[in-house]
Protein backbone atom coordinates (compact mmCIF):
# COMPACT_ATOMS: atom_id res chain seq x y z
CA UNK A 1 0.00 0.00 0.00
CA UNK A 2 2.86 2.70 0.76
CA UNK A 3 4.60 1.64 -2.26
CA UNK A 4 1.30 2.56 -4.30
CA UNK A 5 1.09 5.85 -2.09
CA UNK A 6 5.17 6.60 -2.86
CA UNK A 7 4.60 6.23 -6.51
CA UNK A 8 2.03 8.94 -6.64
CA UNK A 9 3.89 10.95 -4.56
CA UNK A 10 7.10 10.58 -7.01
CA UNK A 11 4.20 10.75 -9.96
CA UNK A 12 2.41 13.87 -8.21
CA UNK A 13 6.06 16.13 -7.12
CA UNK A 14 7.08 15.77 -10.92
CA UNK A 15 4.32 16.70 -12.56
CA UNK A 16 3.04 19.03 -10.28
CA UNK A 17 6.69 21.08 -10.31
CA UNK A 18 6.41 20.74 -13.85
CA UNK A 19 3.11 22.33 -14.15
CA UNK A 20 4.63 25.18 -12.26
CA UNK A 21 7.00 25.78 -14.51
CA UNK A 22 4.25 25.90 -17.68
CA UNK A 23 5.53 23.22 -18.81
CA UNK A 24 3.10 20.96 -21.73
CA UNK A 25 2.53 17.49 -20.36
CA UNK A 26 1.79 16.79 -24.06
CA UNK A 27 5.93 16.77 -24.88
CA UNK A 28 6.33 14.30 -21.85
CA UNK A 29 4.34 11.79 -23.89
CA UNK A 30 7.10 10.19 -26.18
CA UNK A 31 5.95 6.59 -26.63
CA UNK A 32 9.15 5.96 -28.70
CA UNK A 33 11.55 6.82 -25.71
CA UNK A 34 9.61 4.54 -23.49
CA UNK A 35 9.87 1.34 -26.31
CA UNK A 36 13.27 2.08 -26.69
CA UNK A 37 14.64 2.48 -22.30
CA UNK A 38 11.36 -0.42 -21.39
CA UNK A 39 12.57 -2.68 -24.36
CA UNK A 40 16.34 -2.58 -23.81
CA UNK A 41 15.74 -2.85 -19.85
CA UNK A 42 13.64 -6.34 -19.96
CA UNK A 43 16.23 -7.65 -22.93
CA UNK A 44 19.07 -6.93 -20.28
CA UNK A 45 16.83 -8.63 -17.44
CA UNK A 46 16.84 -11.38 -20.10
CA UNK A 47 20.26 -11.86 -20.88
CA UNK A 48 21.46 -11.52 -17.21
CA UNK A 49 19.15 -14.08 -15.66
CA UNK A 50 17.27 -17.46 -16.13
CA UNK A 51 13.47 -17.54 -16.59
CA UNK A 52 13.32 -19.06 -13.05
CA UNK A 53 14.45 -15.90 -11.62
CA UNK A 54 12.61 -13.07 -14.29
CA UNK A 55 9.64 -14.69 -12.26
CA UNK A 56 10.50 -14.70 -9.25
CA UNK A 57 11.61 -11.36 -9.77
CA UNK A 58 7.95 -10.36 -11.23
CA UNK A 59 6.50 -12.08 -8.82
CA UNK A 60 8.29 -10.44 -5.65
CA UNK A 61 7.89 -7.01 -7.60
CA UNK A 62 3.66 -7.47 -7.40
CA UNK A 63 4.29 -8.51 -3.61
CA UNK A 64 5.72 -5.42 -2.91
CA UNK A 65 1.94 -3.81 -3.66
CA UNK A 66 0.14 -6.14 -1.66
CA UNK A 67 0.31 -5.91 2.51
CA UNK A 68 2.99 -7.56 3.86
CA UNK A 69 2.17 -10.91 5.94
CA UNK A 70 4.51 -10.36 8.64
CA UNK A 71 2.62 -8.86 11.65
CA UNK A 72 2.23 -9.19 15.03
CA UNK A 73 -1.37 -11.75 14.58
CA UNK A 74 0.91 -13.69 11.87
CA UNK A 75 3.54 -14.20 14.60
CA UNK A 76 1.07 -14.70 17.58
CA UNK A 77 -0.45 -17.57 15.43
CA UNK A 78 3.07 -19.07 15.13
CA UNK A 79 3.46 -18.54 18.91
CA UNK A 80 0.35 -20.43 19.09
CA UNK A 81 1.58 -23.14 16.89
CA UNK A 82 4.86 -23.55 18.63
CA UNK A 83 2.98 -23.55 21.79
CA UNK A 84 0.63 -26.82 20.66
CA UNK A 85 3.35 -29.24 18.89
CA UNK A 86 5.78 -28.50 21.73
CA UNK A 87 3.22 -29.04 24.24
CA UNK A 88 2.24 -32.42 22.53
CA UNK A 89 5.67 -33.81 22.11
CA UNK A 90 6.40 -32.91 25.89
CA UNK A 91 3.53 -35.03 26.96
CA UNK A 92 3.65 -38.09 23.97
CA UNK A 93 7.09 -37.93 23.11
CA UNK A 94 8.85 -36.61 20.35
CA UNK A 95 7.95 -39.82 18.19
CA UNK A 96 4.44 -39.28 18.12
CA UNK A 97 5.07 -35.90 15.99
CA UNK A 98 6.63 -38.27 12.88
CA UNK A 99 2.89 -38.75 11.46
CA UNK A 100 2.82 -35.00 11.35
CA UNK A 101 5.94 -34.13 10.31
CA UNK A 102 6.21 -36.75 7.39
CA UNK A 103 2.45 -35.68 6.00
CA UNK A 104 2.02 -32.21 7.92
CA UNK A 105 -1.24 -31.37 5.17
CA UNK A 106 -2.72 -34.31 6.55
CA UNK A 107 -1.92 -33.11 10.22
CA UNK A 108 -4.67 -32.36 12.63
CA UNK A 109 -1.59 -30.96 14.74
CA UNK A 110 -0.97 -28.33 11.83
CA UNK A 111 -4.40 -28.36 10.00
CA UNK A 112 -5.19 -25.66 12.90
CA UNK A 113 -2.67 -23.58 11.39
CA UNK A 114 -3.67 -23.27 7.43
CA UNK A 115 -1.37 -19.83 6.80
CA UNK A 116 1.76 -22.19 8.16
CA UNK A 117 0.81 -24.71 6.21
CA UNK A 118 0.35 -22.42 2.66
CA UNK A 119 4.41 -21.48 3.28
CA UNK A 120 5.80 -24.93 1.84
CA UNK A 121 9.37 -24.23 2.40
CA UNK A 122 9.02 -22.73 6.28
CA UNK A 123 6.82 -26.14 6.63
CA UNK A 124 9.73 -28.01 5.00
CA UNK A 125 11.99 -26.08 7.54
CA UNK A 126 10.21 -26.47 10.49
CA UNK A 127 9.54 -30.45 9.70
CA UNK A 128 12.72 -31.29 8.26
CA UNK A 129 14.22 -30.01 11.65
CA UNK A 130 11.90 -31.93 13.99
CA UNK A 131 12.30 -35.00 11.53
CA UNK A 132 15.87 -35.52 12.23
CA UNK A 133 15.45 -34.55 16.06
CA UNK A 134 13.46 -37.79 16.02
CA UNK A 135 15.50 -39.87 14.64
CA UNK A 136 17.43 -39.12 17.52
CA UNK A 137 21.58 -38.99 17.14
CA UNK A 138 21.53 -35.22 16.14
CA UNK A 139 23.08 -33.05 18.56
CA UNK A 140 21.35 -29.96 18.56
CA UNK A 141 24.37 -27.79 17.94
CA UNK A 142 24.13 -29.82 14.18
CA UNK A 143 20.91 -29.14 13.92
CA UNK A 144 21.27 -25.38 14.87
CA UNK A 145 23.72 -25.60 11.74
CA UNK A 146 21.81 -27.10 9.59
CA UNK A 147 18.88 -24.53 9.69
CA UNK A 148 21.41 -21.75 9.69
CA UNK A 149 22.38 -23.45 6.13
CA UNK A 150 19.04 -24.23 4.77
CA UNK A 151 18.47 -19.96 5.56
CA UNK A 152 21.45 -19.19 3.72
CA UNK A 153 20.43 -21.17 0.80
CA UNK A 154 16.67 -19.84 0.85
CA UNK A 155 18.12 -16.24 1.52
CA UNK A 156 20.79 -16.27 -1.30
CA UNK A 157 17.88 -17.46 -3.71
CA UNK A 158 14.97 -14.91 -2.45
CA UNK A 159 17.93 -12.42 -2.86
CA UNK A 160 18.88 -13.27 -6.65
CA UNK A 161 15.80 -11.64 -8.32
CA UNK A 162 16.44 -8.22 -6.34
CA UNK A 163 19.98 -8.76 -7.74
CA UNK A 164 18.43 -8.93 -10.98
CA UNK A 165 16.26 -5.62 -10.70
CA UNK A 166 18.97 -3.73 -9.01
CA UNK A 167 20.92 -4.24 -11.72
CA UNK A 168 18.38 -3.17 -14.35
CA UNK A 169 17.69 0.08 -13.02
CA UNK A 170 21.42 0.82 -12.81
CA UNK A 171 21.08 -0.02 -16.45
CA UNK A 172 18.10 2.50 -17.24
CA UNK A 173 20.11 6.36 -17.01
CA UNK A 174 22.61 4.64 -19.62
CA UNK A 175 19.31 3.05 -21.98
CA UNK A 176 17.93 6.66 -21.13
CA UNK A 177 21.00 8.14 -23.05
CA UNK A 178 20.62 5.84 -25.46
CA UNK A 179 17.75 6.66 -26.28
CA UNK A 180 18.55 10.83 -26.01
CA UNK A 181 21.51 10.02 -28.37
CA UNK A 182 18.58 8.05 -31.21
CA UNK A 183 17.05 11.31 -30.76
CA UNK A 184 19.89 13.59 -31.79
CA UNK A 185 20.38 11.52 -34.93
CA UNK A 186 17.19 11.56 -35.49
CA UNK A 187 17.63 15.31 -35.09
CA UNK A 188 20.76 15.91 -37.33
CA UNK A 189 18.83 14.06 -40.12
CA UNK A 190 16.24 17.08 -39.73
CA UNK A 191 18.29 20.15 -40.11
CA UNK A 192 16.92 22.62 -42.45
CA UNK A 193 13.75 21.68 -41.68
CA UNK A 194 11.38 23.92 -39.69
CA UNK A 195 12.48 25.14 -36.54
CA UNK A 196 9.38 23.61 -34.70
CA UNK A 197 9.75 20.54 -35.73
CA UNK A 198 13.64 20.20 -34.77
CA UNK A 199 12.76 21.66 -31.07
CA UNK A 200 10.25 18.77 -30.95
CA UNK A 201 12.83 15.91 -32.23
CA UNK A 202 15.76 17.80 -29.19
CA UNK A 203 12.74 17.51 -26.84
CA UNK A 204 12.01 14.05 -27.48
CA UNK A 205 15.44 13.03 -27.29
CA UNK A 206 15.85 15.03 -23.74
CA UNK A 207 12.77 12.59 -22.31
CA UNK A 208 14.53 9.76 -22.67
CA UNK A 209 16.78 10.70 -19.99
CA UNK A 210 14.90 12.04 -18.35
CA UNK A 211 12.89 9.17 -18.26
CA UNK A 212 15.71 6.56 -17.40
CA UNK A 213 16.84 8.69 -14.71
CA UNK A 214 13.60 8.56 -13.46
CA UNK A 215 12.49 5.46 -13.96
CA UNK A 216 16.08 4.08 -12.23
CA UNK A 217 15.87 6.45 -8.73
CA UNK A 218 12.24 7.07 -8.84
CA UNK A 219 10.55 3.55 -9.60
CA UNK A 220 12.31 0.58 -9.87
CA UNK A 221 15.75 1.45 -7.30
CA UNK A 222 13.34 1.99 -4.17
CA UNK A 223 10.92 -0.86 -5.54
CA UNK A 224 14.14 -3.16 -5.12
CA UNK A 225 15.14 -1.94 -1.57
CA UNK A 226 11.37 -2.78 -0.79
CA UNK A 227 12.08 -6.41 -2.07
CA UNK A 228 15.27 -6.24 -0.39
CA UNK A 229 13.24 -5.22 3.50
CA UNK A 230 10.72 -8.15 1.92
CA UNK A 231 13.19 -10.69 2.24
CA UNK A 232 15.26 -9.77 5.20
CA UNK A 233 11.11 -9.63 7.21
CA UNK A 234 11.19 -13.36 6.09
CA UNK A 235 14.85 -13.99 7.37
CA UNK A 236 13.71 -12.80 10.37
CA UNK A 237 10.53 -15.25 10.63
CA UNK A 238 12.85 -18.32 9.82
CA UNK A 239 15.12 -17.39 12.50
CA UNK A 240 12.11 -16.94 14.52
CA UNK A 241 11.24 -20.52 14.01
CA UNK A 242 14.97 -21.62 14.72
CA UNK A 243 15.16 -20.41 17.98
CA UNK A 244 11.79 -21.81 19.26
CA UNK A 245 13.38 -25.45 17.57
CA UNK A 246 16.75 -25.05 19.25
CA UNK A 247 15.37 -23.90 22.87
CA UNK A 248 13.17 -26.92 23.14
CA UNK A 249 15.22 -29.39 21.42
CA UNK A 250 17.97 -28.49 23.97
CA UNK A 251 15.09 -29.27 26.72
CA UNK A 252 13.63 -26.40 27.21
CA UNK A 253 9.97 -26.18 28.95
CA UNK A 254 7.42 -25.63 25.87
CA UNK A 255 6.69 -22.30 27.44
CA UNK A 256 10.05 -20.97 28.42
CA UNK A 257 11.18 -22.87 24.13
CA UNK A 258 7.91 -20.27 23.17
CA UNK A 259 9.04 -17.35 25.13
CA UNK A 260 12.67 -18.08 23.40
CA UNK A 261 10.57 -17.57 19.95
CA UNK A 262 8.72 -14.59 20.67
CA UNK A 263 12.36 -13.06 22.24
CA UNK A 264 13.52 -13.23 18.76
CA UNK A 265 10.57 -11.40 17.21
CA UNK A 266 11.48 -7.05 16.25
CA UNK A 267 9.95 -5.19 18.17
CA UNK A 268 7.55 -3.43 16.53
CA UNK A 269 5.90 -6.80 15.45
CA UNK A 270 6.17 -8.34 18.59
CA UNK A 271 3.42 -9.84 20.82
CA UNK A 272 3.27 -9.18 24.48
CA UNK A 273 4.02 -11.90 26.90
CA UNK A 274 0.48 -11.58 28.17
CA UNK A 275 -1.09 -11.99 24.71
CA UNK A 276 1.27 -14.43 24.04
CA UNK A 277 0.22 -16.48 27.06
CA UNK A 278 -3.47 -16.26 26.08
CA UNK A 279 -3.14 -16.81 22.88
CA UNK A 280 -1.17 -20.18 23.76
CA UNK A 281 -4.11 -21.28 25.85
CA UNK A 282 -7.12 -19.90 23.98
CA UNK A 283 -6.45 -23.45 22.06
CA UNK A 284 -7.13 -27.05 22.45
CA UNK A 285 -4.19 -29.49 21.29
CA UNK A 286 -4.95 -32.92 19.53
CA UNK A 287 -5.53 -35.83 21.91
CA UNK A 288 -3.05 -38.76 21.88
CA UNK A 289 -3.66 -41.20 19.17
CA UNK A 290 -5.08 -37.87 16.79
CA UNK A 291 -1.84 -37.41 14.90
Amino acid sequence: MFAIIGILVVIGAIVGGYLMEHGKLLVLMQPAELVIIGGSALGTVLIANPLAIVIKMAKQTIAVFKPSRYSKTFYLENLKMLSDVFMYARKNGLVKLEPDVEEPDKSPLFGKFPKFLKDHHAVQFFCDTLRMAISGGVQPFDLDQMMELDMDVHHHEASAPITALNTMADALPGLGIVAAVLGVVITMGSLGGPPEEIGHKVAAALVGTFLGILLCYGFFGPLAANMSKQNEAESQYYYFLRVGLIAFIKGSAPILAVEFARRSIPHDMRPSFQDMEKACKGGSEPKQGES
